[in-house]
């Protein structure tokens, strides 16, 4: 073979030798400059041998779980001693009173006569727990060592009934509202129509004794009713006032235009008004059956 050719061919297998390889750093490439950069694997028709590794034995060790994190106790406090309940403060028990105020009835009657014999209550008994008996109990009370209410308690009804008699029944049933004046000494004799502007009662009177009475209003200060000694002159059961047009029923005139009658204002009026001057009295069955008993001539005193 010709060197030329020799050369070339062993030129070409280097370099395919080269290329198959690779380079080292630092050596030589074919055209002579060190080749820097990462160096290459020689390439050879043998497998390189690798460097046997040091044989390592494995011991299986259990993989530690980790530790739990304790739980931190729970503070137990001691038991707090119970706070005895206050006492549950309970109203002391009224009882409830023997009279309630504000009642009717036969009990307020007893009541208010008690209380009028002991002169607490100025007037006949009405049979109504009002204001004016309940100041008569106050007043009681206050006098006997008792705590004064006003309200009729058992202890003030026990020791009011100790105080006093039973009353009889016309202290209970009285024919007026306010107890009868003491008579004017006119009345004393005769039959009389005894008639009193301070206790505004009229009594039926025969031979100083009275018969019947009854509740009386007079004429107001501009018609004044007239005092004196009179008689009866006239009887009119069904008269009409001349000068007012008002009925009068039971009229019995003992001066001039007036007279005693049954006036239908003073019983659903009472002593918020007043007559003309006539003897007004508010009870139709008393001046009804007074009107059959009374003849003309009868005297009539009207006094203070």
């Amino acid at each position: 073979m010709h060197r030329t050719a020799v050369v070339g061919t062993a030129l070409a297998t280097a370099t395919a030798a080269a290329l198959v390889a690779g380079c080292r750093a630092g050596e030589a490439t074919v055209d002579g400059r060190g080749q820097d950069g990462p160096r290459a694997l020689a390439s050879t028709s043998a497998p390189a041998r690798e460097t046997p590794r040091p044989h390592r034995t494995f011991t299986h060790q259990p993989t530690a779980k980790p530790k739990a994190t304790p739980k931190a106790k729970a503070v137990v406090h001691p038991p707090r001693a119970a706070t005895p309940a206050a006492p549950r403060r309970t109203a002391p028990r009224v009882a409830p009173p023997v009279v309630p105020f504000g009642t009717s009835g036969d009990r307020v009657r007893e009541l208010q006569a008690r209380l009028r014999a002991l002169g607490l209550f100025q007037r006949n008994p009405t049979g109504y727990f009002g204001t004016i008996t309940q100041a008569s109990v106050s007043a009681y009370q206050r006098g006997h060592g008792l705590t004064a209410t006003g309200s009729v308690d058992q202890r003030t009804w026990t020791s009011l009934r100790s105080a006093t008699r039973t009353p009889a029944r016309d202290e209970l049933y009285p024919p007026t509202t306010l107890p009868l004046a003491k008579p004017d000494p006119r009345c004393k004799t005769g039959r009389v129509l005894c008639i009193s502007k301070s206790s505004r009662t009229l009594a039926w009177m025969v031979n100083g004794r009275v018969v019947s009475a009854m509740d009386v209003r007079f004429g107001s200060e501009y018609t004044p009713t007239r005092e004196g000694l009179f008689q009866v002159n006239f009887k009119s059961r069904d008269h009409v006032s001349t000068i007012y047009d008002t009925p009068m029923p039971y009229a019995m005139f003992f001066s001039g235009g007036q007279a005693v009658h049954y006036s239908a204002d003073f019983a659903a009026r009472g002593y918020s008004g007043a007559s003309h001057g006539c003897v007004n009295v508010r009870d139709k069955k008393k001046i009804a059956a007074l009107f059959d008993q009374v003849k003309a001539g009868d005297k009539v005193v009207v006094y203070k």
